[in-house]
Parts: structure tokens; C-alpha cells; sequence
């Protein structure tokens, strides 16, 4: 019982300190935010290589930290219209670098070359996420509305975390996927849900989005939360490790850490894009969706 207690006093002193300098670079933005993705990515893509290692893979780390750094790098200038062309050039090196100086198994090698940077392709979108909307004031700062977007993914994924744990240790009796992540539990995946979506709302309101918004994008950001998370943890079990590194207490390594927000900040990023600031519609987009299933079809 002391060391499950010991365990559970480092994650919540871990998760504090990793929450505030989170959020706090959130707020800052600019150089600050961008370090620290910079920092995140750069570890956690090692941490994936060596994961990978486990498994008789022999991803090129130099390839994947030159594309993700780039990616980071030109989404943090606002051009993000150069990210095709970025994965276009980091999709061909993988092959070229596999081709001239790999080892077997040669197709194995060039697949988790593209994985590791398409997984840091996704965390872009906090760059992303940031500039969107127009400028607005308050108590005579000016940002983008896109900074409101990205507190309330941020709180939204942060509260998932929490009550899943919690509710999952105190309360969880069947497991969620008992195979890929033995410790996670429905109890645990539904109260982190429940709590993420009330959270969504309450945040929804203060920053001047309807319910109904607030509660889709919290719904989507939750849900991507727990499958990031769970398909963080079927690479690794998958490689036979049990964290993807041993830098933070309680919580393993930086990509156990960022796990949540690999597929919620993106997908929440179009949503925001094309629903609430972009003003399409769900009945729009399945109307849409049917058409191409009749185009398809015929």
C-alpha cells in the first residue's frame, strides 16, 4: 500500500508541475510555447526510437527529429501550408535513408520512420489551435480567439486524466481493454468522460460558444484523449515496455505524458475550423457525406 501511495504522490506532484508549465507556456505563447513543444518532441521521439528498438525496429531518429522540428517550426510562423510539403520531403528521406544506410527489416524501418514524425505532426496543431479566430481583449491583453480554444482543450484533457485515474482506482471493476492497457477501466473511461464534458460546458460558457458546441468539442476532445492514450499503450505493449521512458515520476516518459493530446488537439483544430468559427453544420456535413456515398455508389 506505501508504494502504490508513493506512486500516486508522484504522478499528482509530477502531473502539477508538468500542468503548469504547460498551461503557463500556453499563456505565453510565442518562443515559450514553442520550446517547449520543441523539448517535448525532441524527447519523446527519442523515447519512441527506443521503444522501437524493442521490437527489432530500426527507425532513423535524424530524419524523425529533423521533419518534426521543421513541422513545429513553420506551424509556429503560421505556415502551415507548407506541412504537406514538409511530410512529402520526410516521407521520401525515410526511404532514402533506409535505401542507402538501412539494415532489415527494411520495410518495418521506413513505416516507423513515417510514423515517428506523423506522431509529432499532430501536436502542430497547438500552433495552430493558438492563432485561430480574430484578436480579442481582456484586461488589456490582446490574443487570438484561438488562445480560449486552446485553454479549454487543455483543461478539458486535464480533467479527463484526473477523474479517470481517480474513479478508475477507486471505483473501476471491468476493464476497458484488458489486453493493451490492463489498468484502465470502463468505470474509469466513463467518469473521465462525464467530467470532461461538464467541464467543456462550464468553459463553453465563459468563453461565449454555445452548449451545443462546447459539448461536441468536449465530447471530441475527451474521446480522443482515452484512444491516444490507448493507442500510446498498444505501441508499447506491442514492444513489450512498459513506459516510453522514466524522465517523469509517476508518469513514465514525455510521450506517456502527451499521449492525450495526440489525436484530441487536431481533430478539435478542424472541428473549431470548420463548425464553430467556419459556421458548417452536422446535418451540412451529412448531407455532404451522403452525397459522396451516392457519387461512390453509382
Amino acid at each position: 500500500m506505501a508504494v502504490l501511495d508513493t506512486l500516486a504522490k508522484n504522478r499528482i506532484i509530477t502531473g502539477f508541475f508538468m500542468g503548469a508549465l504547460v498551461f503557463s507556456c500556453i499563456l505565453a505563447g510565442g518562443k515559450w510555447l514553442l520550446a517547449l513543444l520543441i523539448i517535448f518532441i525532441s524527447i519523446a521521439a527519442k523515447e519512441y526510437v527506443d521503444i522501437l528498438k524493442n521490437k527489432g525496429f530500426l527507425p532513423f531518429f535524424k530524419v524523425i527529429i529533423i521533419i518534426s522540428i521543421s513541422m513545429i517550426l513553420v506551424s509556429a510562423c503560421g505556415y502551415d501550408s507548407l506541412l504537406p510539403i514538409i511530410l512529402l520531403i520526410g516521407t521520401i528521406g525515410s526511404f532514402l535513408a533506409v535505401l542507402f544506410r538501412g539494415r532489415q527489416p527494411y520495410i518495418a524501418n521506413v513505416a516507423t520512420t513515417i510514423l515517428g514524425f506523423l506522431i509529432a505532426w499532430m501536436p502542430c496543431h497547438v500552433f495552430l489551435v493558438r492563432q485561430m479566430g480574430p484578436e480579442v481583449s481582456l484586461f488589456n491583453l490582446t490574443f487570438r480567439q484561438g488562445l480560449y480554444f486552446l485553454l479549454f482543450i487543455f483543461f478539458v484533457i486535464m480533467v479527463t486524466d484526473i477523474s479517470a485515474y481517480y474513479f478508475g482506482v477507486k471505483y473501476g471493476k471491468h476493464k476497458l481493454s484488458p489486453v493493451i492497457s490492463p489498468k484502465k477501466t470502463i468505470e474509469g473511461a466513463i467518469a473521465g468522460l462525464v467530467s470532461a464534458i461538464i467541464t467543456g460546458l462550464i468553459i463553453g460558457k465563459l468563453i461565449d460558444i454555445s452548449l451545443y458546441q462546447a459539448f461536441v468539442l468536449a465530447l471530441i476532445v475527451t474521446v480522443m484523449a482515452q484512444l491516444g492514450d490507448l493507442s500510446e499503450s498498444l505501441i508499447k505493449r506491442d514492444a513489450g515496455v512498459k513506459d516510453s521512458g522514466h524522465s517523469l515520476p509517476g508518469h513514465g516518459g514525455f510521450l506517456d505524458r502527451a499521449d492525450s493530446y495526440l489525436f484530441s488537439v487536431p481533430l478539435a483544430y478542424y472541428y473549431i475550423k470548420f463548425f464553430i468559427l467556419g459556421g458548417l453544420t452536422i446535418p451540412m456535413a451529412a448531407d455532404f457525406i451522403r452525397k459522396l456515398l451516392n457519387v461512390i455508389g453509382s
